[in-house]
């Protein structure tokens, strides 16, 4: 077996160690590998659902949500903590409505605030902190978020951004778009910080865990 071929290995046994989930999720994942549109998967999104269950979060904001699986997972994880809202925030009017639409079909519409608007202007509008906060947007516009993370976010919640791997150009030095350079700053701005506790699990495109210990 080729070193390439152990990744897609590695992740294909990841997923299959998931339990079984709810149709609608399915159904999702189906759509989103027949329309190549990027989702974070069974496995991650198996490890938000954990994170979340953990700490016992009843407040969790997303910073970008695509069509709702990642909100899927962790408004399932609110359910069982007795109940608290997650803001699903996307640029795009259709996205969101197909999003209401996934959410409504498992009985978790009741547990999200839906926002179709630019998702760091709608962290920064809120008044109350969260208890976990999910990050998938630009990756241009991860180190300018982090501020605005630090103001929203509770001291001891979480911090969860996906795509710190960035399909692998984070390793060629050659690479140095404003994306690539993105990943890399706030990955360094994460470890430099003695405001976090950070690592980066190397699960399917790169999972970043933050712990926030307050200013």
């Amino acid at each position: 077996m080729s070193d390439a071929a152990i990744p897609l290995l590695l992740q294909s046994y990841l997923d299959n160690l998931v339990p079984e989930r709810h149709p609608e999720l399915r159904a999702m994942e189906t759509a989103a590998a027949a329309e190549g549109f990027p989702i974070i998967g069974p496995a991650c999104g198996h490890v938000c659902y954990l994170i979340a269950r953990m700490i016992g979060a009843r407040r969790i904001f997303e910073l970008g949500s695509g069509f709702g699986y990642s909100t899927a997972w962790l408004a399932r994880a609110l359910r069982e903590n007795g109940g608290g809202e997650v803001h699903h925030t996307v640029w795009d009017a259709a996205l969101s409505a197909q999003a209401r639409r996934h959410l409504t079909a498992m009985e978790l519409a009741d547990l999200v605030q839906f926002h179709c608007a630019e998702a760091i202007g709608v962290l920064r509008e809120q008044s109350d902190t969260f208890d976990l906060i999910f990050s998938d947007i630009d990756k241009e516009d991860y180190p300018a978020s982090l501020e605005v993370i630090e103001d929203r976010l509770r001291p001891g919640g979480v911090l969860i951004v996906d795509n710190m791997l960035w399909g692998n150009r984070i390793f060629d030095p050659a690479i140095d778009d404003p994306a690539t350079r993105g990943v890399r700053r706030f990955t360094r701005m994460i470890g430099e910080s003695e405001r976090w506790s950070g690592a980066v699990l190397p699960i399917r495109d790169g999972l970043l865990l933050g712990l926030y210990r307050g200013r």
